[in-house]
């Protein structure tokens, strides 16, 4: 049964709401960026990394530059357990680099933590207890002050540890299921567990507020975590982190907006792999300031290679409309997206423009490793004449005329509707040189010599049904002149109106293409030829555009 009626809301409003957050604009400062890759993200692997793949993954997050990263949770398996001590004994932490594990608030399982955890450079304790009312009386059956009593019980223990074992340790709690928490009483167990730590200025504290079941709007989330930054005792020692799931689909916005109301830390993964639907994604959260103009302080210039390799460890695919990292977010198949970015990209070539505002772009996909010729516009029945001929353009330096290039749009989408599926640079390509360079059903140029007397005359050599002809004609120039040797011997009638032509490289040995129109009754007809001689490709463009002429009037 689809039955609305069996749900009510499961969060609870802050016993005082503000909106100071509100009032901000964006986020210009990059919060410390905690990944979760190796603990989150791993526990949602169908086939969780081995020690190897683990070692490999973290050195990917240290690259990326992450300065803080969670790496296990020791006491879960040997596995975990290993990768710990495989990391401090190998000396593979660098000295900026502070790894984290997690403990439950249980005495057994802090004690094999910190076993593990023995001689680390520096290392984050992270320490949790499920707080939420429906896990207090279904699962626990437990009263509010023995549950807080349970984190309190773990953070004695925890500091206890943390003097007698060799290492440089910092602390964090999380109020595991945070979401269907009291507000006021998550952070009476906060401030209780911050009473034991006692933190300070030099060394701080971190509380970690999850979101771990998404069940609120992202606004009510952001007035949540502005209470809990007005009322944390201890504030200036302790940093403020959250911990966004991504249930309702809003995971971003839950930590931009929890960034804005205070929070000063985010845990999250590359590409939001994580439990059912995820963890929020710190690929899209650094970029969303990337864009904005604002340094992330991670880099992603190579993001193509940074998914197939996170992909390969995880065995797990990134969606292609992941934003930022999918392989079709900065490609546009509709003609009008198309024609729109295509003007885009050739004005801000023209006018050397420094800011990036290509329409339907929101940041240049060279800065992330993409290219403008594969990633940007690709070729499909929903395209248009823009996006076909910035194609054309950009991969083989071909301008063609306005009204030439629409028929050439026709032209490609006719093969791509046909067929049923995308089309290459290189099909687009072989689409123009068949319609436009090599169509001669009814004659071929062979040969032309051109003879100055009153008027410029020239001689055609052409292959009509497998037999050599010559024509002969005058006019005005060249091209004219040729024109009316084809019009004399064809008894045709046209108008010669549109002539284009250009390189097609920078060197005095390139190659040029030229584009001819010819009007009948209205209807144009168009022809294109490339040569090294501008006249023989004039030649050869009026040669096609008379055959087209002759096959469709």
């Amino acid at each position: 049964m689809f039955n609305h009626q069996k749900y009510e809301k499961q969060y609870f409003l802050p016993p005082t709401l503000s909106y100071d957050w509100v009032k901000k604009e964006t986020i210009e400062k990059a919060p410390t960026w905690c990944s979760v890759d190796l603990r989150d993200g791993n526990q949602a692997l169908p086939i969780p990394m081995n020690l190897e793949e683990k070692l490999e993954m973290f050195q990917l997050l240290v690259d990326i530059g992450f300065k803080e990263i969670e790496v296990a949770f020791p006491a879960a398996s040997d596995t975990e357990f290993n990768l710990v001590r495989t990391l401090i004994d190998n000396n593979m932490i660098p000295d900026d680099v502070t790894i984290m594990v997690i403990t439950q608030a249980r005495e057994h399982i802090i004690r094999k933590t910190f076993e593990a955890v023995q001689g680390a450079p520096n290392a984050i304790i992270h320490l949790y207890n499920s707080t939420s009312e429906a896990q207090r009386r279904q699962v626990f059956k437990k009263t509010k002050d023995e549950i807080k009593q349970i984190a309190v019980d773990g953070a004695v223990l925890v500091k206890e540890l943390a003097e007698e074992t060799e290492g440089n340790f910092y602390f964090q709690y999380s109020p595991e299921s945070f979401p269907g928490t009291e507000v006021d009483y998550a952070l009476d167990i906060c401030n209780s567990v911050l009473d034991i730590w006692k933190p300070t200025p030099e060394h701080q504290a971190i509380i970690n507020i999850p979101t771990t079941v998404e069940n609120a709007m992202p606004h009510i989330f952001a007035s949540q975590i502005e209470y809990i930054h007005k009322n944390l005792s201890y504030r200036d020692g302790v940093r403020l982190s959250i911990h966004p799931h991504n249930d309702r689909g809003c995971g971003v916005s839950d930590a931009e907006f929890g960034v804005l109301a205070g929070a000063e830390r985010v845990e999250g993964t590359l590409f939001g792999i994580g439990e059912r639907t995820g963890n929020v994604d710190l690929i899209t959260l650094a970029m969303n300031m990337y864009s904005q103009g604002y340094d992330p302080k991670l880099n992603f210039s190579n993001l193509g290679a940074i998914r197939k390799q996170y992909e390969g460890l995880t065995r797990t695919a990134v969606y292609e409309r992941q934003p930022y990292s999918g392989d079709l977010v900065f490609t546009a198949f509709s003609g009008s997206h198309q024609d729109a970015i295509s003007k885009g990209m050739k004005y801000r070539k023209e006018n050397q423009v420094e800011k990036w505002d290509v329409p339907y772009i929101p940041v240049d996909p060279m800065d992330l490793g993409r290219n403008y010729q594969t990633d940007v516009i690709r070729i499909n029945s929903q395209s248009g004449k823009g996006g076909i001929g910035y194609i054309l353009e950009t991969n083989y330096g071909i301008k063609l005329p306005y009204k030439m290039n629409e028929e050439m749009g026709y032209a490609t989408k006719r093969v791509s509707d046909q067929t049923n599926r995308e089309l290459s640079s290189e099909e687009i390509y072989h689409v123009f040189k068949e319609q436009y360079l090599d169509y001669c059903p009814h004659f071929q140029l062979v040969d032309y010599r051109f003879e100055k007397g009153e008027q410029q005359e020239v001689t055609l050599k052409l292959k009509q049904a497998e037999q050599n002809i010559e024509l002969q004609g005058e006019g005005t120039g060249s091209l004219d002149a040729v024109s009316n040797a084809l019009k004399t011997s064809f008894k045709l009638d046209y108008e010669l109106e549109v002539y284009e032509q250009h390189s097609l490289g920078k060197d005095s040995l390139a190659e040029s293409c030229a584009q001819i129109g010819i009007s009948h009754n209205g209807q144009m007809y168009w022809g294109a030829g490339i040569d090294e001689d501008i006249m023989k490709a004039s030649v050869q463009a009026l040669v096609v555009a008379v055959n087209r002429l002759v096959a469709f009037k």
